[in-house]
């Protein structure tokens, strides 16, 4: 059974909006910019909590950043569509962070007020957000979670893709969202592993990320569901993979054993060779750990003339459970715009394997196979193929 996408929707640092984010790649300037405030490279969404609220005409309730900003993408995604009993529609969101934006106000406002009662308001959990997705859309049909940390937003969409191959769906939006919060930075900070420059994938000098925030989404369809929506495909999501090497709570192994799966996993299903493949979107991470894993993996699927490869958190920050679906929807861009986004900010390649990324943006070209990773903590890898329409 085939999975068809029919409708992307995005918000990230580079663009509120699918043709705001395709114009940001196409300009190839970053959306990562200083943060006096709290004194970091950061990619925020120039989009505040009250106007997302006054956009979709929300009650005064206590909405999370997630949900706000996963609320945006999955509106644009969604569009016009409707909610026909016959198609059997459902929704699964990503998210790392869940409600903590919130949490943190409340503990900073319970430290300066003792008779606040923090205790009234825990409820912000990772499922809160997904249900305040779909009650704003009208979805009621199967509605689920995924947080496996950076890998979530693909192994959403791969979770949305399996139901319809088992004919458990006939469409499934799928996504993942989350926001900048005080605990990530400090706790990318202590990992030593947050640049103080704009982040350089893949560069030998490469120090480290840069966090970002936002959200994406997709809408999944079989064919039986295209018959009662009308809605046209842009493309073919062919073939995902999961693989959990479980080499270290938070590094990558250096042998790049659960990229390698992953990717090797995902061209099987779709039913290509390395050599098809037009275009990686890469994990990418600026990280001196992430990038050589993954580099490696790249090597030992690909050999020693890779398919154009590049990181866009260069552009977007590394969104966490929001990235895996971003770079999906960019993967898509790239398809259907027939474009190669350039991996910013790089130099000089690493000495250990001598990859070297696409850095210039590459327009009118024919991209139909399109490879998109996203690595998680623990080891959990996965990787999607997007596709051409026959």
């Amino acid at each position: 059974m085939k999975v068809y996408v029919t409708g992307i929707g995005v918000v990230s640092a580079i663009g509120q909006t699918v043709s705001e984010n395709l114009n940001g790649l196409q300009a190839g300037a970053t959306g990562i910019r200083w943060s006096e405030e709290h004194q970091l490279l950061l990619g925020s969404v120039d989009l505040s909590n009250a106007e997302i609220m006054r956009r979709f005409q929300l009650p005064e309730e206590d909405f999370s950043r997630t949900s706000l900003l996963g609320l945006v993408a999955a509106a644009e995604c969604w569009g016009n569509n409707q909610n026909p009993g016959n198609v059997r529609t459902g929704l699964i969101a990503a998210t790392s962070a869940g409600g903590l934006d919130r949490m943190e106000q409340y503990y900073f406002r319970e430290k300066a007020d003792p008779e606040f009662q923090m205790n009234t308001f825990m409820t912000h959990d990772n499922g809160r957000s997904t249900d305040r997705i779909a009650r704003a859309l009208g979805l009621s049909g199967y509605i689920g979670t995924i947080s496996t940390a950076c890998s979530s937003g693909a192994n959403a969409i791969m979770q949305g893709a399996r139901l319809i191959q088992a004919d458990r769906a006939d469409r499934m939006l799928v996504g993942g969202s989350d926001p900048l919060t005080i605990f990530n930075m400090k706790g990318f900070g202590s990992l030593m592993v947050y640049d103080q420059e704009l982040c350089r994938p893949f560069d030998a000098e490469r120090k480290g990320l840069n966090l970002g925030e936002g959200a994406a989404f997709l809408l999944l369809e079989n064919e039986k569901s295209l018959a009662q929506t009308g809605n046209t495909p842009i493309c073919l999501l062919s073939g995902w993979h999961n693989a959990t090497d479980a080499y270290h709570q938070t590094a990558s192994s250096p042998t790049g054993v659960g990229a390698t799966l992953t990717m090797q996993g995902a061209l099987a299903r779709a039913g290509i060779k390395p050599e098809q493949v037009s275009y990686i979107n890469a994990h990418g991470t600026g990280t001196g750990n992430n990038d050589l894993s993954e580099s490696v993996a790249i090597n030992n699927v690909f050999g020693s003339a890779p398919p154009a490869f590049s990181s866009t958190k260069a552009f977007t920050g590394h969104t966490l459970a929001a990235a895996g679906a971003i770079e999906a929807v960019y993967g898509v861009l790239a398809i259907r715009h027939g474009i190669i986004p350039p991996n910013l900010h790089f130099k000089n390649a690493m000495p250990e394997t001598g990859l070297v990324p696409q850095t210039e943006l590459r327009s009118n070209t024919p991209v139909k196979y399109v490879l998109s990773n996203s690595f998680g903590f623990g080891g959990n890898c996965t990787s999607l193929v997007f596709s051409q329409l026959p």
